[in-house]
C-alpha cells in the first residue's frame, strides 16, 4: 500500500455536518471525486473500527471510533494495510486557522487536538503528515474557545468555502 489517508471526525449522524468533522467530510469529498474504473469508490467496514475505500495504491480511511479514540482505528488500519508511519496522512479540523485555509505539517505536537494526540500516542510517533483544515470564523469579534463552535453545524457559506479546500486536497490521493 502506497499511502493511507485518514479523515478524522465523530461517527454518529448528529456530528455529520459539524466543524469537528471536516476531516471526514474532506475524505468523503475525495472519494466522490475519485473513480475506480469509472465507478464511485465504495467504503467497506473493518472490525467495527473503520471503513475504507481503495483508490489505486491509496487507502481512504474513516474511523468509526470517536475523535478522541482515533488512534485505535488508525493503528489497526496501519496494520491491515502494512503501512509505515511515513505513509500516513491525517486530515482534521484546526480551530486556530480560519475557514478556507489549511496547513500541512509533520513531526509536531498535537496542539490540543485530541484526535491527533490519540494517533500520536497509539503509533508512538509524530512522523506522519497532518493536513489541518481551518474552521475558525475569520470575522469573529471576540476569540471563542474551540469548544464553543467545533460541534456546531457548518454554515452554508462556510461549507461552500470548505468544498473548495476539499477539492484542492484531492490531489493528495493523486500524488
Amino acid at each position: 500500500m502506497a499511502k493511507i489517508i485518514v479523515g478524522l471526525g465523530n461517527p454518529l449522524p448528529e456530528y455529520d455536518a459539524t466543524y469537528h468533522n471536516v476531516g471526514m467530510l474532506a475524505l468523503k469529498h475525495m472519494a466522490n471525486e475519485l473513480k475506480n474504473g469509472g465507478e464511485p469508490l465504495v467504503f467497506k467496514p473493518h472490525k467495527k473500527l473503520f471503513e475504507y475505500a481503495l483508490a489505486g495504491g491509496t487507502a481512504l480511511v474513516l474511523p468509526l471510533t470517536f475523535m478522541n479514540e482515533s488512534g485505535t482505528a488508525v493503528k489497526e488500519a496501519m496494520k491491515k494495510f502494512g503501512a509505515a508511519v511515513k505513509d500516513l496522512v491525517v486530515i482534521h479540523d484546526e480551530s486556530d486557522l480560519p475557514v478556507g485555509t489549511y496547513k500541512m505539517s509533520s513531526e509536531r505536537g498535537a496542539a490540543g487536538h485530541k484526535g491527533a494526540q490519540s494517533i500520536m500516542d497509539a503509533l508512538r510517533s509524530k512522523e506522519f503528515l497532518r493536513v489541518r483544515i481551518g474552521i475558525r470564523d475569520k470575522n469573529e469579534k471576540k476569540r471563542k474557545k474551540a469548544s464553543e463552535f467545533v460541534l456546531k453545524k457548518i454554515t452554508p457559506k462556510d461549507m461552500k468555502t470548505l468544498r473548495t479546500v476539499f477539492f484542492n486536497l484531492t490531489s493528495l490521493v493523486r500524488e
